[in-house]
């Protein structure tokens, strides 16, 4: 059955391989699994944006813990956790909330989730125990949105044990109301991916969770040589993913009263079974005007989620060219970066994968049928380290979306065995050609980049407001690093918030097509992405030389606004129905 499906999903990649070379400038590749050997393309030089660590200075001081130092005994520990851009005060400046977790033996002193208040001078103060938001548990994902639609961005928290939903009381605190909002579940689960989204378009986000595997942390797999699940190029490791049963992913819908009920089995999510989910992605991929789900899955299918437009899904992964690689063969899917590299107006995928394995890059023609072009993308140049979390994002704001993602192995145990695994890897960071090709940029953007770490979430946004993307990242059993980012002058650039009115308080699921200079380029407002991360909810776009804009915004209800000549550089405030907010609209910094 599988390779029959495989055999179809190729035929179709074979099928649209025409499309993709009008919308991408070449034909599409078939593999993303590293096969073929490839040499990096040279520098095309120039200005490059420069990167560097400014996280100490900035006040990021907490170790995040998470498992063990030298040897993870258990796939728990393995994990990490994610990290989010958010503006929870309202104040206009990005706060930050990272993920951490715990050790076997029990958690240190002073291991939490951290919240971190910006200062606006480019510095934070954590403000954790003060929010409410002290936790030493085993945190996994976050996603963001305001569910009861008060102004207020909620947070949503995956763990393994169990899930929190934290409400935003709107004078720098939050509360648990895990409970009282109907998302309490009295099982230990494995929760991963989470996203909140208007699947119905009823103006209140429901809520997506994804499912690792069932573990039970008093009767775990203890890990023996015998079990080919527990080794890794013949040296013992812990157990999993394969050999333990996957999780049961799940669908609550919002009520409109603060509560949400659990509908994955009336939706169709529930039946979705065998799939190691992580990263979860609530996106409009055929353009249709309704939110579907992308699931990145760990060594099986990863889930394509299509809306029926009637309280349902189909899952179409195969048929649409994103459940597998270009040959057929199931990947370590971890991180998804989201965005428009082709400049088709459609949301491509670029999914990060195990070491062997190269990240891959996934073209969508406009209806949701994906191209693998990792291969003639150039990015099969990069196979050496385990991916995590993934951005689109235009760094150097010449209108031309590049790719970066962050490395760091699961094994410590095994870097002294075999040096060409090392524990800790570096950040990776593909520059758009324009051509359809990417190059890799190492030296030229700063030690930042180069510098070696065990990471995983990752988080763009633009925390000094000054007009360029920043990059939050979360290391396990380090501090986090937070890259400033000095873009090249010359180059222009527009923000866009959005705040819905009669679709969700958030926006989430909005889409915007900004043009410029002859050229377009789509963004979706998301809840979740890079790797179980959340990235400033103000859409970003390079503009290049360009020195006006023009905006098309669709809400998920499915109102449309035009808006003309928009000036460059600064922050615009569209508010549903109303357009422009004048007083929440003007240049930064």
């Amino acid at each position: 059955m599988l390779r029959t499906l495989f055999s179809r999903r190729n035929f179709l990649a074979s099928l649209i391989a025409a499309s993709c070379e009008r919308l991408f400038g070449q034909a599409a590749g078939m593999s993303s699994g590293g096969s073929k050997a490839q040499s990096r393309l040279p520098p095309t030089g120039g200005v490059y944006s420069k990167f560097t660590d400014i996280a100490a200075q900035a006040g990021l001081n907490a170790v995040m813990v998470y498992g063990g130092e030298k040897q993870i005994k258990f796939i728990i520990e393995s994990m990490g956790g994610g990290c989010a851009f958010l503006d929870y005060d309202n104040d206009g400046w990005m706060d930050i909330f990272l993920l951490g977790g715990s050790r076997l033996e029990g958690s240190p002193a002073g291991a939490s989730n951290r919240l971190y208040r910006n200062n606006r001078d480019g510095t934070f103060i954590d403000v954790t125990a003060h929010a409410g938001l002290l936790d030493s548990g085993w945190a996994c994902g976050v996603c963001v949105g305001d569910y009861d639609n008060d102004g207020f961005e909620d947070i949503f928290c995956t763990y393994y044990g169990h899930n929190k939903l934290y409400r935003n009381n709107g004078d720098g605190t939050f509360t648990d109301v895990t409970k009282a909002s109907g998302l309490f579940d009295a099982t230990t689960r494995f929760g991963t991916g989470c996203s909140f989204f208007d699947y119905n378009r009823d103006g209140h986000l429901d809520l997506f969770v994804a499912n690792y595997v069932e573990f039970d942390l008093q009767h775990p797999p203890i890990p023996t040589m015998e079990n080919p699940t527990c080794t890794y190029e013949g040296t013992q490791v812990y157990c999993g993913p394969r050999g333990l049963k996957a999780g049961r992913h799940s669908l609550y819908r919002n009520n409109g009263n603060g509560t949400f009920t659990d509908v994955s089995e009336a939706s169709g999510i529930a039946k979705h079974r065998g799939s190691y989910g992580m990263t979860a992605v609530t996106a409009d991929f055929d353009n249709d005007g309704w939110p579907d789900i992308f699931l990145a899955c760990d060594s099986t299918p990863s889930l394509l989620l299509m809306n029926n437009r009637d309280g349902t899904f189909r899952e179409e992964g195969f048929d649409r060219g994103v459940a597998v690689s270009g040959e057929g063969f199931e990947q370590a899917g971890m991180g998804v970066g989201v965005g428009d590299p082709g400049l088709n107006g459609s949301t491509s995928l670029l999914v990060t994968h195990f070491q062997k394995e190269a990240s891959g890059l996934y073209l969508n023609d406009g209806k949701a049928q994906f191209a693998d072009i990792t291969m003639d993308s150039r990015l099969g140049v990069e196979t050496s380290y385990v991916g995590w979390g993934a951005a689109v994002a235009d760094f150097d704001n010449d209108g031309l979306p590049d790719l970066f993602w962050v490395t760091g192995n699961v094994y410590p145990e095994i870097e002294k065995k075999y040096p060409q695994y090392p524990f800790k890897g570096p950040r990776i960071l593909f520059r758009n050609r324009g051509d359809g090709t990417f190059e890799e940029l190492t030296n030229e953007c700063g030690p930042a980049i180069s510098q070696l770490h065990a990471s995983r979430g990752v988080a763009i946004g633009d925390f000094d407001n000054d007009g360029d993307l920043d990059i939050l990242i979360m290391n396990v059993n380090e501090t986090p690093s937070l890259l400033r980012n000095d873009a090249p002058p010359g180059n222009h650039w527009i923000k866009i918030k959005l705040i819905g009115t009669t679709s969700n308080r958030s926006a989430i699921g909005s889409r915007v097509i900004v043009h410029y200079a002859g050229k377009a380029q789509m963004q979706q407002v998301l809840s979740q992405s890079s790797y179980l991360s959340c990235n400033d909810p103000r859409l970003h776009f390079g503009l290049g030389a360009a020195r006006e804009a023009d905006v098309h915004v669709l809400w998920p209800g499915g109102r449309e606004e035009k808006l003309g000549k928009i000036a460059v550089d600064r922050l615009i405030t569209v508010k549903e129905g109303s357009g422009i907010v004048p007083n929440l609209s003007h240049a930064l910094k």
